[in-house]
């Protein structure tokens, strides 16, 4: 069995709750801006997470949502003009540090580099974001700490799709057997799964709580905090009260005797 190399982290949703209080209303803003009477509630916003990537998602929106919307000649310039301007206000929030990191995510990451453990970013978000998320929470030096950052359309085809997952390790020059993934969604699980990875722990949130999450090593509603436990929704220890890189290594090696 291949001892455990990396882990490689997917960011909205795991690293932070980004979706809800930060790029939902960053769509709202960035709407705004251009005249639209569009509004993302909470609940819509959770239909449209059904699908991956930001552009991807207004399109998803007009086919489904607003199919009365009598859409410009030009159609990708315009989902793309409305996808930079909401970049341009999710990074202004991040910038203000309006979105910290999930309980656990830094005690984590701290205790993976101490231990020698690779770091990878693998997430469906554009880079700009990823980076100025890291530099807001852990730190200007932090993005050196990911040996791989693996962002936004670096892959033609998205989550759930294996591509991003397979583009990360061969840049890790790793295999699966050797990486330990953490998630918080269906479409994440998928392409964990799909790009041969056993080894993952979701982290699932208010939006992905329900989500058929099934072939995660462990599912906890955190990672956990001195003082904010973790809870077991599905795996073989129900008494974890924090994820730990001993957990982390206890899983990795009981997905590959299993």
């Amino acid at each position: 069995m291949a001892p455990l190399k990396a882990l490689l982290f997917d960011v909205d949703g795991t690293l932070a709750d980004t979706e809800r209080d930060g790029h939902r209303p960053a769509f709202n803003a960035a709407f705004a801006d251009a005249g639209l009477d569009w509004e993302w509630s909470e609940e819509l916003y959770g239909k449209l997470l059904a699908v991956t990537g930001g552009k991807e998602r207004i399109r998803f929106y007009l086919d489904k949502f607003n199919t009365g919307f009598e859409t410009p000649a030009d159609l990708d310039g315009f989902i793309a003009g409305l996808h930079k301007a909401k970049t341009q206000h999710y990074l202004a929030m991040l910038g203000r540090g309006a979105i910290p990191l999930r309980p656990g995510v830094k005690r984590l990451i701290d205790e993976a580099r101490a231990k020698g453990l690779r770091l990878g970013i693998v997430t469906t978000t554009t880079p700009e974001n990823v980076t100025t998320l890291l530099g807001s929470t852990l730190g200007p030096e932090s993005e050196s700490w990911f040996d791989v950052i693996a962002a936004g359309d670096i892959v033609p085809a998205k989550k759930p799709a294996p591509d991003i997952y397979d583009w990360a390790m061969e840049q890790l020059g790793l295999n699966p057997d050797q990486c330990l993934a953490l998630e918080d969604s269906a479409n994440g699980v998928k392409s964990v799964l799909g790009a041969g990875i056993r080894s993952l722990v979701v982290t699932v949130n208010g939006y992905t709580q329900d989500e058929d999450v099934s072939g995660a090593s462990l599912v906890v509603d955190q990672l956990g905090e001195h003082g904010s436990p973790c809870r077991v929704l599905s795996g073989q220890d129900t008494a974890l009260t924090q994820i730990d890189v001993d957990v982390l290594c206890w899983l990795h090696e009981q997905t590959h005797m299993g």
